[in-house]
């Protein structure tokens, strides 16, 4: 296997050429911030410590099949989220091609490709959401398992009163390993 190089206008059948290899992220999401300021997604995706990435990176040949993968995630020990990647709306492929139609990607882009049914947000007869002291586990198969613990945001604040002068009082919940 090459190692991935700068791309762009690839073709779909070529796009998995230009990936180097597949890992976990947990998608995490701040609710509020995403309905109450503005009902954009961006917003409550992109705080510090949210999407953490790891264990480990898994080279392409290792994964083999990317759209064959199980994957599960557990609030507390409860399994709320399980599915495979066949089920996703658009292949792994076909995302990257169409990101490559529109801008060059380097070495080291990370692409996230969505989250399984069972959304907490969408758990019925009521939502599901995170809440301080709340340990979240997943795993996708052959890339790793990942654990953090939720940190509300009055706890990040009362631990950073001294060390963490400045800290954005919109933080609303931390993830940590």
């Amino acid at each position: 296997m090459d190692a991935p190089t700068r791309a762009s206008y690839v073709t779909e059948a070529d796009a998995l050429d230009h990936v180097a290899g597949f890992c976990l992220i947990n998608d995490v999401s701040e609710r509020a911030y995403q309905i109450e300021r503005g009902g954009t997604w961006d917003t409550g995706k992109g705080r510090d410590t949210f999407g953490p990435i790891g264990p480990w990176l898994v080279t392409r040949d290792e994964v083999g099949d990317p759209q064959d993968l199980g994957m599960w995630l557990d609030v507390n020990g409860k399994r709320m989220q399980t599915g495979t990647t066949v089920t996703m709306i658009f292949s792994v492929a076909t995302i990257v091609y169409y990101l490559f139609e529109f801008m060059t990607l380097m070495p080291g882009v990370v692409i996230t490709t969505g989250t399984p049914p069972g959304l907490g947000m969408g758990m019925k007869p009521a939502p599901v959401y995170l809440k301080h002291g709340d340990t979240v586990e997943l795993d996708i198969e052959k890339l790793g398992t990942q654990r953090q613990q939720v940190v509300a945001h009055e706890e990040i604040s009362r631990l950073c009163q001294v060390a963490c002068k400045g800290l954005d009082g919109a933080l609303a919940l931390e993830i940590r390993p």
